[in-house]
Formats: C-alpha cells, structure tokens, sequence
C-alpha cells in the first residue's frame, strides 16, 4: 500500500529452479531439500503459498518450466517467465501461447535477443501440442495465443543490457519484428554481475530512462528475500536467505521501493507508460 499509487508490485514466487547441470531443482520438485522428491507435497504446498499470498491481496510471478505444472498453479498466478535457458524451447513457447496471464521471455544467457524475439513471436499464435487438461487426463490442447507476451532484459555473457542504448535497441529491434515494444528490465543476473547490492543501480537506471521519456520499459524485477545473500543446503541453514541465487534483503528493497515511487510520483506528469498500462489491466483481470 505505500507504493501502490504509482507501483504495481508483483511477488515473485518461483517453486521450480533450470539447473546448468545438475542440482536443487525447486520447492516443486523436492520440498524437503533432501533429495526424497515428494513432487505431490511440492504441489500442495506451492498452492498453499500461493493462496495465502493471494489472499493479502499480492500478485503472484513465477517462471513456468515444466509444462504439465500450470495445470495445478496457474490460476493463482498473474505473470510467468520463460527463463534465458528455455525460451528457445518449443514447448515452452507453445505452453507460453496457452497462459491466461502476461508471459516475459528472457534474452538468450549470450546477450541475444533473437531467442527471445522469435519465442514472443511464436507465443502470439495458436498452438496445438499433447497436455494434460484440468482433470489430469492427457489431452490435445489447442490455444489462442497469448497478447500480453514482452522481453526480458537480463544480461549476458557479454554483459549487461540495461542501459539506455540497449533498450533503444531491443525496441527498435522489438517493433521491426511487428511485436510489441514492452521490455522488463531483470535488475539481477548478468545485469547485476550477479552480485545483489547492484540492483538498486539497475533499478535506479530504468527509473531515470521512463522519467526520460521512454515508454517501452513496463517494469523491472528485483531478487529479494527476508535476509541477503545466499547459502548452500545443509542440515544448518539461517532463515530467510536463498539457496539458489544471492538476493537482496527486506529491508533494502523496501527502501530502494520507497525511493523509486518518490522519484515516480514527483515527476509522474512527465511519463507516458502506454505497454504498461495494458499489461497492467491484464494482471488486474487476473487477480479479480
């Protein structure tokens, strides 16, 4: 509420983890963190957290990965993501097509935008594609395309992509493809060289492009926990810091939030947000 005059936030809650190689794959996938994979406990207790979030009243972001999960989520979700590693991923762009809710596909990890580019193209269109439908029994889905699909700026292996001319250039490129000029800027990963005190630079930077005038910049995303950092899975683990990516605290991203709605609110006369205001009446349907 002390944000949401000009802040719409969206909590991100992701229950399923893309490895590199091998390793914890999600709360979904293995709820214990001890390699027992109870994937039916995973579930219930995904939904479980999704409705209690949803109860306060919060949007809910995951990533989507695997296919057969938004069967049991999806209706208590209002954003997904498709990940750097899958979005060149048929699968994933035909599920991507069938999702009630905006859908943001990430850069390739190089710094390609071309992955990305194709997947949003592909994800408007109808699908055809084996499923599962909402009773669990294997079913040919058919869907309509999805409207609300956007970029993903996360970085890459040559960099990051958050700057004024890198967004200049994935509109241009964004808008020669025929797709809509909306782009989310990921404030962690390559962006932030990984290294979490760094969001609020990249924040900070998207914040001054709108209030430049840019108007394809419909957000940004923030890793945030209740403690900073990261650690790795032991019998001894402090509460409320990751175990997958280091993130920001609480406490720093509540004031860092604080910071941008002043900034927004003081000069709220100077931006024009046209992609954002359809992405947000899309999350607005899909809380109601």
């Amino acid at each position: 509420d002390e944000v949401s005059e000009t802040i719409l936030i969206v909590m991100r809650v992701y229950f399923e983890k893309p490895r590199t190689t091998v390793g914890w794959k999600g709360l979904i996938n293995d709820p214990d963190l001890d390699g027992s994979h109870k994937i039916n406990k995973g579930i219930e207790l995904a939904r479980k957290i999704l409705l209690e979030i949803n109860n306060l009243g919060l949007p809910c972001a995951t990533e989507t990965l695997d296919p057969i999960t938004p069967q049991y989520l999806a209706d208590l979700i209002s954003w997904s993501a498709i990940g750097a590693r899958t979005t060149e991923s048929q699968t994933h762009r035909e599920l991507a097509s069938g999702l009630s809710m905006p859908v943001g596909f990430k850069n390739g990890t190089n710094g390609g935008l071309d992955v990305a580019l194709n997947a949003m193209k592909s994800s408007l269109q109808p699908h055809h594609f084996l499923g599962i439908n909402q009773e669990g029994l294997s079913s040919v889905i058919q869907t309509s395309g999805n409207n609300y699909v956007h970029l993903v700026l996360r970085g890459g292996s040559n960099g990051p992509n958050f700057d004024a001319v890198s967004i200049h250039n994935a509109a241009d490129a964004l808008a020669a493809g025929g797709l809509p000029q909306a782009i989310m800027i990921d404030c962690n990963h390559a962006n932030s060289g990984k290294d979490p005190s760094r969001q609020e630079l990249v924040l900070r930077n998207s914040i001054l492009q709108i209030l430049d005038g840019d108007q394809s910049i419909i957000g940004t995303m923030i890793e945030s926990n209740i403690n900073g950092g990261n650690q790795p899975i032991s019998m001894e683990m402090k509460y409320g810091v990751s175990v997958t990516d280091a993130c920001l605290d609480w406490e720093n991203t509540n004031r860092i939030l604080i910071n941008a709605q002043d900034a927004l609110k003081n000069n709220r006369n100077n931006i024009t947000l046209t992609p954002f205001n359809a992405t947000k009446q899309q999350l607005g349907n899909v809380q109601r």
